[in-house]
């Protein structure tokens, strides 16, 4: 076979190298090893942050079909379950899984946006059965729908353990905990809010000591540890999870820029080992260029700018046209999006390859207004400078502004805020929420991806940030979003409680007060009944049969009088109208029988 440009892996730095070179009208071919194009992002159901321009605010999967739809109206060729196995010096390898048969390749140019490996971690135990990479869980739950457990242990609070927890929660697991070895959290706020409101606890300067099993993960033990990450002996505890999920971190895969004989650099703050490169992707050898996480672990965001600018700067050689604007283009729109506190690591990095990026000029103060009470209006909990505007960009009134840069924190302009709920429908962190007072109540909007939905006049648990219980509310209205998937759910709560909720749960069967432990009838079954017209006791006990179980009623029929006697207003007096029946305790019918016999 023979290419122009051969490009190696087809994920979102691939994909957008493609589309550049192949907009341009070079002949390009993408090989990659998955079922499909996308890379990393087939497997990513959450909303992305930065800007319009980078799809920010759509999902991951959403955005692989974009950029796969893009490359196929170019007509670019690709090569799936294809491994690129090894470059000579005259020619490339590939071996096809499918086919089970290798392919050589010629080529003039090649891009290689190779990705990155899960880092592993050693502690006692780590080969049971159980212990995975957050990337496997995320592809097993959202490729092939297959929840790897019930009780999961996250080891990692950085965006992609933060991200993981909380799909594996959309998924019906159960967090345990997220575990941290560092003092504070490495992943975006608004990540770890959302863990914080639905209860699961961010354990800081904790580690992972050993896995609990035999055949397979029964658990884990974890400590603290001092400021040289040590364990202070003492502080070990277990904890029961049947799945360890380890998310400590990402290395650039480097193998095939070894192979071609590129310039290999050590960089911590790049991700270890990558590819010396200059401002326009290019390696060492003028016709090798690197794009994505191969180049510096950062994200996708990033990967698409960085394969836009490698697309063109090769465009441009085989084409002779210039794309110097083009190329320009993403250079700003990437150091713009490097200027925050999230991008100094990587700006560090890539000093050391000489290439220097401007920081800071983005609005740090946060907004002390919440608007004027008993209007319907948002309220932002985006307090961290991370490149991201959806919010800005999608409100009809102009009533959100940045500062000026992307990485600014948002300020609302409550003058212009009509109450439209947009921003809180695409707000990648579910960091907006909607607020109103009334006389009585208040009611919040709260950002809501889980299924099922309640339904209105479904009484929750409120929950504030955090993720404790302050309190009950009932399900006021449900404003379903069916094309991102990000619903809001108005619940009405206790006058003063609108700063504090900003979650909530559905009480479960499990956790509700039981009346009839026989028939298993709680509190709750008993008072929607009385609630639908059941008033008097031989009706509620036909209905949900209380006292047919085999205590005959001995310890549900007192409760359930006090139930009905409070929601009626009727004294116990008044409603004691009961018929006890024989027989007092359950018999079976082989003893009546036998005692006709005999």
């Amino acid at each position: 076979m023979k290419t122009k440009l051969l490009i190696v892996g087809g994920g979102p730095a691939g994909l957008s190298g493609a589309i550049a070179a192949a907009e341009s009208g070079v002949d390009v071919l993408v090989v990659d090893e998955g079922l499909e194009l996308g890379g990393q992002l087939v497997k990513q159901t959450h909303k992305f942050f930065g800007h319009q321009g980078f799809f920010a605010s759509k999902r991951g999967v959403e955005i692989a079909k974009i950029l796969k739809n893009r490359i196929e109206e170019l007509g670019v060729k690709y090569m799936l379950q294809t491994t690129l196995v090894g470059f000579y010096e005259d020619t490339a390898v590939a071996y096809s899984r499918e086919e089970d048969k290798t392919y050589e390749i010629d080529y003039d140019y090649v891009l290689l946006a190779t990705g990155a490996s899960e880092k592993f971690l050693v502690f006692k135990n780590n080969m049971l059965p159980g212990v995975y990479g957050a990337g496997a869980v995320q592809t097993l739950m959202n490729q092939y729908g297959v929840l790897p457990g019930e009780d999961f242990l996250i080891i990692g609070a950085g965006n992609i353990g933060l991200i993981v927890a909380y799909q594996i929660a959309q998924a019906g697991g159960n967090v345990r905990a997220i575990v941290e070895i560092s003092d504070k959290v490495g992943g975006y706020e608004v990540h770890a809010n959302k863990i914080r409101r639905m209860g699961i606890p961010i354990l800081l300067r904790h580690t992972i000591i050993k896995a609990i099993g035999k055949d397979r993960v029964k658990g884990a033990v974890i400590a603290k540890v001092d400021e040289n990450f040590k364990v202070i002996e003492g502080t070990e505890r277990e904890i029961v999870a049947d799945t360890i999920c380890l998310a400590v971190g990402l290395q650039p895969s480097i193998e095939l820029a070894s192979q071609l004989g590129v310039e290999m650099v050590y960089i911590p703050e790049l991700g270890g080992h990558v590819p010396k490169r200059d401002e326009n992707m290019r390696t060492s050898k003028r016709n090798i260029f690197v794009a994505g996480d191969l180049s510096g672990i950062e994200e996708a965001t990033s990967a698409m700018a960085e394969g836009y600018i490698a697309g063109y700067t090769i465009a441009q050689d085989i084409t002779g046209k210039d794309l110097s604007e083009k190329i320009n283009k993403y250079k700003e729109e990437l150091a713009d999006l490097r200027r925050g506190p999230f991008g100094k690591k990587v700006r560090s990095g890539l000093e050391k390859m000489g290439i220097v990026l401007p920081s800071g000029g983005y609005r740090t103060d946060l907004q002390k207004d919440f608007g004027p009470a008993g209007k319907l209006r948002a309220v932002m909990e985006c307090h961290q400078n991370i490149p991201c505007n959806p919010c800005e960009a999608v409100c009809p009134t102009n009533a959100i502004n940045m500062g000026g840069n992307i990485n600014g924190i948002p300020h609302i302009n409550y003058d212009k805020c009509v109450g439209c709920m947009m921003c809180v429908m695409k707000c990648p962190g579910l960091a907006i929420f909607m607020v109103q007072e009334f006389d009585e109540y208040s009611v919040v909007g709260i950002p809501y991806e889980f299924e099922p939905l309640p339904n209105v006049g479904d009484k929750v648990i409120l929950m504030d940030r955090n993720g404790e219980d302050v309190g009950e509310g009932v399900i006021q209205r449900v404003i379903k979003n069916r094309k991102d998937k990000t619903h809001v759910v108005y619940v009405a709560m206790e006058k003063g409680l609108e700063r504090t909720v900003r979650h909530f749960r559905v009480p479960s069967d499990e956790e509700d007060e039981i009346v009839c432990r026989c028939e298993e009838v709680t509190k709750r079954d008993v008072e929607k009944a009385i609630d639908m017209g059941f008033t008097d006791f031989e009706e509620l006990r036909r209905y949900l049969r209380i006292g047919m179980g085999p205590c005959g009623g001995r310890t549900c029929r007192l409760i359930t009088m006090g139930i009905l006697a409070r929601k009626t207003g009727k004294s116990m007096e008044e409603i004691s109208n009961m018929n006890l029946r024989p027989p007092s305790i359950p018999i079976s019918f082989g003893s009546i029988l036998r005692g006709e016999k005999e």
